[in-house]
């Protein structure tokens, strides 16, 4: 028997096994996207695809975990990514409540300085309306080119909103109206949305 033949084979079988056991393990650990059905909630989503609250609400950038649609497409992560999501999510928590706390202070020392913040305040407050009112233009002209009469299957007008959501009117003023209340549930913002879009390529 000839022994270098022998030592390519075994060779050859060993990672042949070796690159199975690292496709079962990545696909094991690779995110699905879960088309939400009549019935469905986050919890049960969740349970479903051994994931958690927590990580689905991070990885879609939800505003409200009790809001979800027919129809609407969830990332759904998988159980070791939701540890690394939960984690994340409970360290960014946690830095808002001290920023605001020493703001809070520093304006109660100084009358003036309360006077400045409110004022910043007010321009803060303005450009993030402007920045999300730019964004909303962005995303209407990635969906729909601004249209409100565009279609693409279920998806209808200038955001492209499930036709489940509009209830049968698709006249603009029901489109603004329920792209705001679906942005706002979602995301908090539609610079949010936007950061979201560009991440993902659907928002």
């Amino acid at each position: 028997m000839n022994i270098k033949k022998v030592l390519v084979s075994t060779l050859g079988t060993a990672a042949v096994l070796g690159a199975g056991l690292f496709a079962s393990t990545t696909s094991a650990n690779a995110d699905v996207r879960v088309s939400v059905k009549s019935g469905d909630t986050v919890a049960k989503i969740a349970n479903q695809y051994n994931s958690s609250i927590s990580a689905i609400e991070s990885a879609n950038s939800m505003k409200n975990v009790n809001l979800i649609y027919v129809g609407e497409s969830l990332v759904v992560p998988s159980s070791a990514s939701s540890t690394a999501s939960t984690t994340t999510t409970a360290t960014q928590s946690t830095t808002p409540s001290q920023s605001t706390q020493t703001t809070s202070n520093y304006s109660s020392n100084n009358t003036s300085a309360n006077y400045n913040a409110q004022s910043t305040g007010t321009t803060s407050s303005a450009a993030t309306s402007s920045n999300s009112s730019s964004a909303k233009a962005w995303i209407a002209n990635k969906e729909s080119g601004g249209s409100y009469s565009a279609r693409n299957g279920q998806y209808v007008g200038k955001y492209q909103l499930s036709a489940s959501y509009l209830h049968g009117d698709y006249s603009a003023a029901n489109q603004e109206k329920v792209a705001n209340s679906y942005v706002s549930s979602r995301y908090g913002s539609w610079s949010a949305a936007k950061s979201f879009w560009q991440a993902n390529g659907w928002y």
